[in-house]
């Protein structure tokens, strides 16, 4: 359960518009406990444990972490680390299901037979589960619940003269900038950008072409804020240019009785932005479904930010706000929920070089890639549920059928409300004085899962004294059902010491003759990847059957090396925090990427070091990490 809980300060703004159909963060419940009239509040932002995972590169203030924006923002404010620049990019409300590509790699031990450059694997069973990284899918009311606690998060840890952009679209914008409002202050809003890009038109749709997001910047401080708008001057076009003849430190031109001053450098930006969405470039790219072009985050950090400044993006998705951050010297915080986020922001900034250290929110749910997954995952790990059960609402998960006690709700909290994670006595009052007592059927006992628990022996004791009903209520602790579930790929190595000589500049970048140390993979195994490979494949031979096209299976060979994408080796940490050494990525052409530095060499199934290596880390395809220790 959260260490504790940290307050949200400063307060909402009085008086400003709001929103009256959600709950906002302070939950208040009214309950009676013999004859007394009880308020309980929970407030604030829980602050877990967080632990740092990895160091990558030389001591740095920069931070990768993976958490909720709440509990980020809580470790944040507990170390007294104050942000002057805030870019979010959050989930839209869209309803869409956002996902990731899977590439098995080429086996390395067969890579001169192989003639095809990639297999590409996508279905919609396997984005429901392992290439899922999150899902936008919310109910109005929940989704401005969630992002109003954020808001309040994000302005508890800004600086005084800090801004932030929140980026958003056409279905719940609208919504999100009355909830700015209160929270920051109308009178601190200054604009509301269009960013515009284009994008192909279907024939005869029934609608005009949406071409553009908006972006709302609201300043902390409305006397005293951060911005350069001469930093991001707009060349002008050359027919601008020639009319004008402006000279170097910029010049009147006079002509018709009207005068204009142009300025050399260009003009300065409207609020309306056109930038590609395209990705410019293929260094750019890194195939992240959300990921965002370096240009338009270029401009607001210059915009709002001076060097060796705080940039923070609490939904930092394909890690573009820090990279780009980092290129223009400033420090950066990248938060985000899903594995694979920070997977992809940890090797990106890796290829710049970059200092940074990984941090993870240890609040119970860290064993799938983000709580969606989780959610979508316990309908089938809980032995015998069904959902959608009648006579059982939508706030039960599902419900169990019994032979002696007949039909049993059963409770799971959902993981993308922070609410939710943990079960204290406001929750179980709902339960056993409304929910339990609306149910249409006849039930005898319900079963609650919990990820936290706020304190067991006074909820027990809640229970006992508040349930009027006859229905047993049951705790389980849901961490135990996950981590009975959860298989973990396993490897086969071999670690030998090497004499290299002839200065091997392809392994080493040395003319010594020196001791090195060589690690060759015989045998990698992920269960899990192998159900989802042979769901696919069935899937497709069914469609084939069916009079679909010819359908080629995926076949993986008995080595399973080409489910393998990063080997890392730690030669300085046997336990705790990992410090990668040297590390080799696999491409999805097969290509090997040593330490960021791209080559033309297909991987040959080993990693070498100069050092001693004492433990070895493996992410699949997928992103599943295992670390093992060498002997």
């Amino acid at each position: 359960m959260p260490i504790k809980y940290i307050p949200y300060t400063p307060n909402t703004i009085e008086g400003q518009a709001i929103l009256d159909n959600i709950t906002r963060t302070q939950r208040v419940l009214r309950y009676r406990d013999n004859g007394q009239v009880y308020n309980r509040i929970k407030r604030g932002m829980p602050y877990y444990e967080v632990e740092t995972v990895e160091q990558v590169g030389g001591s740095s203030d920069n931070l990768v972490i993976r958490g909720e924006c709440i509990s980020a923002c809580a470790y944040l404010k507990e170390q007294n680390i104050k942000v002057d620049l805030v870019y979010i990019d959050p989930p839209f409300a869209s309803g869409a299901d956002y996902a990731k590509k899977v590439y098995i790699r080429k086996n390395p031990k067969l890579a001169e037979k192989i003639k095809e450059a990639e297999q590409e694997m996508e279905m919609d069973e396997l984005k429901a589960f392992e290439e899922t990284m999150y899902g936008d899918i919310w109910k109005k009311e929940d989704y401005l619940n969630w992002m109003y606690e954020n808001l309040q998060a994000i302005k508890s840890i800004m600086s005084e003269t800090s801004s932030i952009y929140v980026h958003i679209d056409w279905h719940i914008g609208h919504y999100v900038k009355i909830l700015m409002d209160e929270v920051f202050g109308e009178e601190s809003f200054i604009n509301e950008i269009i960013w515009c890009y284009s994008r192909p038109s279907i024939s005869n749709q029934k609608h005009f072409t949406k071409l553009h997001d908006t972006i709302f910047l609201y300043v902390k401080n409305r006397d005293s804020y951060t911005i350069n708008t001469n930093d991001v001057r707009i060349e002008y076009s050359d027919k601008t240019k020639e009319r004008n003849k402006y000279g170097s430190g910029g010049s009147k031109y006079s002509g018709n009785s009207t005068e204009r001053v142009t300025h050399a450098e260009g003009k300065i930006p409207g609020d309306y932005w056109y930038i590609p969405m395209v990705v410019g470039n293929a260094n750019e790219n890194v195939s992240y479904s959300t990921q965002k072009p370096e240009a338009l985050l270029d401009r607001i950090i210059k915009a709002s930010s001076n060097k060796n400044m705080v940039v923070a993006d609490f939904f930092g998705g394909s890690g573009v706000t820090a990279k780009v951050t980092n290129n223009l010297e400033r420090k950066f915080i990248h938060a985000d929920i899903g594995i694979n986020s920070i997977q992809t922001t940890r090797d990106r900034l890796l290829v710049e070089k970059a200092n940074f250290k990984i941090k993870e929110i240890r609040d119970g749910v860290s064993l799938f890639r983000n709580p969606q997954q989780t959610m979508d995952k316990l309908a089938k790990l809980i032995s015998g549920l069904q959902q959608n059960v009648e006579g059982v609402s939508k706030f039960w998960f599902g419900a169990l059928n019994d032979s002696k006690l007949g039909t049993i709700p059963v409770f799971v909290p959902d993981l993308i409300d922070s609410k939710q994670k943990v079960l204290d006595i406001p929750t179980i009052n709902r339960i056993i004085n409304e929910e339990i007592q609306n149910l249409s059927i006849t039930a005898k006992k319900v079963i609650i899962y919990y990820i936290d628990i706020d304190d067991e022996k006074e909820l027990r004791k809640f229970i006992k004294d508040n349930n009027l009903t006859t229905v047993d209520v049951e705790l389980k602790d849901l961490k135990n059902l996950l981590h009975e579930t959860v298989v973990n790929d396993k490897a086969e190595f071999i670690c030998e010491k090497i004499k290299v000589t002839n200065g091997d500049k392809n392994l080493f970048d040395t003319d010594d003759t020196k001791d090195f140390y060589n690690v060759s993979i015989n045998r990698f195994v992920s269960d899990r990847l192998i159900q989802k490979i042979n769901a696919f494949n069935e899937k497709g031979n069914l469609q084939s059957l069916r009079g679909g096209k010819a359908f080629s299976p995926i076949s993986i060979s008995e080595e399973g090396l080409e489910l393998i994408e990063l080997i890392s080796l730690d030669c300085q940490n046997k336990k705790g925090q990992w410090f990668s050494s040297t590390e080799i990525k696999i491409d999805k052409l097969g290509y090997v990427i040593i330490n960021g530095e791209k080559s033309k060499n297909f991987w040959d199934g080993t990693i070498h070091s100069k050092e001693n290596p004492l433990r070895i880390k493996i992410r699949n395809i997928s992103g599943d990490e295992i670390i093992e220790s060498i002997v």
